[in-house]
């Protein structure tokens, strides 16, 4: 029995070893639900998977490493016990350079990581950072509003020429609006601008490995962009009342030319009166 615990403390480092290593090929890692399965459906989400892998990397090796040391020393102290040892036990009160090692080696990790994620974290957050594509006063495709327990979003309308029209920080006469529905192009860099208009909320789309809090009083540009068209799923991460259940969107990314016509479609729907256009017609000529 006295050795038991020994190979208790080695046993947990291998089935952690075994987990990590199935966890992608099981779905167990990362969401699995867009069309790009557990693979990050933006450029940025990717380079965020990696760093997710590295820290997985260095955290496994850490307790491995750590559970096998305890097994190892239970493993002699449980040999100084068998009958016919004459070795005997000897105690310490510590070790300095065994506490300057292990206090600078995490110091170093923890740097390390620090450091290595500085590019991708400058690129999210940091406005001088965002793609050229979204850098502007009036370059976001849409305002996103979030508020107890729904998802209010503001596009900008389509002018006289069929083209799109910039974002204004007012609303316009021209504005489009929808619940719960974002739609972006596919394959180029996005923006929006995040407000809140009641209490903290938590801009999340798991697929693409986007979240940003939406703070009340504050307008915050968020970019992202879905390499693959399809539906992905919008949540808020942050509790914010007792419907934050089911403050569920969706954000559909779709080619140019499809997104062009969804903007057509919306303004027509829109703009509608609820008379029919042939009404409309006969009482023009009737005047």
């Amino acid at each position: 029995m006295k050795r038991f615990w020994c190979f208790f403390f080695m046993f947990w480092p291998i089935v952690a070893f075994v987990l990590c290593w199935i966890a992608p090929d099981m779905g167990w890692w990362f969401p699995s639900n867009g069309p790009t399965g557990m693979k990050a459906a933006s450029p940025i989400g990717e380079r965020i998977d990696d760093l997710y892998y590295m820290i997985l990397y260095i955290t496994t090796a850490t307790f491995v490493g750590t559970q096998v040391a305890l097994g190892y020393v239970l493993f002699k102290g449980a040999a100084m016990t068998d009958e016919g040892n004459e070795q005997k036990v000897w105690y310490s009160h510590g070790s300095h350079n065994l506490e300057v090692i292990w206090t600078i080696v995490p110091a170093c990790i923890l740097l390390f990581i620090a450091l290595y994620q500085m590019d991708v974290v400058k690129e999210v957050r940091v406005k001088s950072a965002f793609p050229a594509e979204t850098k502007g006063g009036t370059v976001a495709i849409a305002e996103v509003t979030a508020r107890q327990f729904e998802w209010r979003i503001r596009y900008p309308g389509i002018g006289p020429d069929g083209k799109k029209l910039p974002l204004m920080p007012k609303p316009q006469p021209t504005d489009l609006y929808t619940v719960n529905d974002l739609r972006v192009p596919t394959g180029e860099p996005s923006m929006i601008i995040l407000q809140s208009g009641d209490v903290q909320h938590a801009f999340f789309l798991p697929e693409l490995r986007v979240k940003q809090d939406a703070v009340p009083g504050l307008d915050i540009p968020v970019w992202f962009e879905a390499s693959k068209s399809g539906d992905y799923t919008l949540l808020c991460a942050e509790l914010c009342g007792w419907g934050h259940y089911k403050m569920k969107a969706k954000l559909v990314a779709q080619p140019e030319a499809d997104h062009m016509e969804f903007m057509r479609q919306l303004t027509v729907q829109q703009n509608y009166d609820g008379v029919p256009e042939a009404t409309n017609e006969v009482a023009q000529g009737e005047e």
